[in-house]
């Protein structure tokens, strides 16, 4: 209902909750049409999307709890029923599905890894999968699907939605930071300061014994962690699969320091075929100058644990709250990602298909800052 005189827009939105009817008013001073389209459309979405489920797949990362709750908080204050889906993909088709209330996912926000599991299922890959995956969301009468995971549980996505023709809203969730079309991923963060910890402590044995040290980060084919890594510790230098350092390069760059009375050097190596991880890389640095006294460190699973930082925490509760927006606004089969810290909705063949490239200007500060 529309009162020019008054300038004001009343809006009557009737759901269920429960069984029950239940209305509600919304008055707004009077807007623009694209506004009031956009209420219209926001309402219809409701009333198509009434039970979301939530999963997550692939590699954890830090600030998945953080997602899990927001996309639940956020769904039933839209008046939705949320349904957790344990071990990801695996868990749809094995029908570990459980609804979530609002307790569910209370005090889960510090906490590392992801309450709703992970797990990586071969069975989704084939099409008998993904039908029989289907029909447990039919089953369940789940409505829309939000899953939180990296470049495979994205893929999986995308293809499901797309065979179904069923709304799937991807956020994305892993330390590596590759996928395309958001500046920073859930987890990031928080894997980045674990690495800087890590290089701290093992600084100060290199140091100690006039070492130097190789270590290998995760990133799988992505230098984001080992680059930044570098520069957040004062590392020497960072390999990284995007930018190809010949080890004579590399050689010269630490002789250099140890000439100016470093009493260490330590170098960061992003995990990669490309360069061949930190044991290939100083096995070659070690045959070819034998003057050094080199070390290899490997952090592992440590970078995917422990408690989000704040930066991952607020990321990924926008985030999920966005994941909500997206579906309330009729979005299906696109990415939550962030650009000049503004939410936008990535569609999942741009996220996935695209490299997202290194910003050369960063490793051209490495170089002046390694000196």
């Amino acid at each position: 209902m529309v009162n020019n005189r008054a300038n004001v827009v009343l809006f009557l939105i009737c759901k269920t909750n429960g069984g029950k009817m239940i209305s509600y008013l919304y008055l707004h001073p009077f807007p623009k049409s694209s506004y009031i389209c956009r209420r219209i459309k926001t309402v219809q979405a409701m009333s198509m999307v009434k039970c979301i489920g939530i999963l997550t797949s692939g590699g954890d990362a830090p600030g998945m709890n953080a997602a899990i709750r927001a996309v639940t908080r956020a769904a039933i204050h839209n008046g939705m029923s949320v349904k957790g889906i344990y071990r990801g993909y695996k868990g749809l088709i094995t029908n570990e599905i459980k609804e979530f209330k609002t307790q569910d996912v209370s005090n889960i926000i510090p906490r590392g890894g992801t309450i709703l599991k992970t797990a990586r299922c071969e069975e989704f890959r084939t099409v008998e999968g993904r039908q029989l995956a289907y029909e447990r969301l039919v089953e369940h009468n789940i409505d829309a699907l939000v899953a939180i995971g990296g470049d495979g549980t994205l893929t999986g996505a995308r293809i499901f939605a797309q065979e179904f023709n069923y709304p799937v809203v991807g956020l994305p969730g892993t330390i590596d930071n590759d996928l395309f079309g958001t500046d920073v991923t859930i987890g990031y963060d928080t894997a980045l300061n674990t690495i800087m910890e890590c290089v701290d402590k093992i600084r100060d044995t290199a140091t100690s014994h006039e070492r130097l040290f190789f270590i290998e980060v995760m990133g799988r084919e992505a230098g984001f962690l080992a680059l930044n890594g570098a520069i957040a510790s004062g590392s020497e230098a960072a390999i990284i699969p995007e930018i190809y350092l010949e080890r004579d390069q590399l050689a010269e760059m630490i002789e250099t320091g140890f000439r100016k009375s470093k009493s260490s050097s330590i170098v960061l190596v992003a995990e990669s075929e490309v360069t061949g991880g930190a044991i290939g890389v100083a096995a070659r640095v070690k045959k070819e100058y034998p003057q050094f006294d080199v070390r290899v460190s490997i952090l592992g699973h440590l970078q995917r644990g422990g408690s989000p930082t704040a930066q991952d925490r607020i990321l990924a509760t926008r985030m999920g709250v966005a994941a909500i927006d997206a579906l309330l606004d009729d979005q299906r089969n696109v990415m939550i990602g962030i650009q000049n810290n503004a939410i936008v909705y990535v569609p999942f063949s741009k996220a996935i298909k695209n490299l997202k490239p290194i910003n050369p200007d960063i490793m051209k500060t490495l170089e002046i800052v390694s000196i």
